[in-house]
């Protein structure tokens, strides 16, 4: 698959900032795209998990483990690639599958 220079716009803002995530919603729901749509499901389930960092202790491993996933992510949407974060990425998709289409 060929992305577009506006498909990569969306996938990489998604992961910079909650405004950045705002933004490439409202540029995904002008033009829909598969990248996009993907990467846009993918930080909405590592801002979801990411709630989990309030158990003492366990918080900690993991915010290091999303932080982790989250730069994984955002080197997929650098690429142009639709390749889910580790553990949890297919679950995202799964869950979040009409999400942003």
């Amino acid at each position: 698959m060929v992305s577009t220079s506006e498909d990569k716009t969306v996938a990489i803002l998604s992961y910079i900032t909650l405004i950045g995530f705002i933004v490439a919603i409202v540029m995904n729901s002008n033009k829909k795209t598969k990248l996009g749509s993907f990467h846009l499901r993918q930080v909405l389930g590592l801002f979801l998990t990411g709630v989990l960092c309030i158990i003492p202790l366990l918080g900690l491993v993991i915010a290091l483990g999303l932080f982790v996933f989250w730069i994984m992510g955002l080197i997929s949407a650098i690429k142009g690639e639709m390749k889910p974060v580790p553990l949890l990425g297919a679950q995202y998709q799964k869950w979040f599958g009409t999400a942003f289409d």
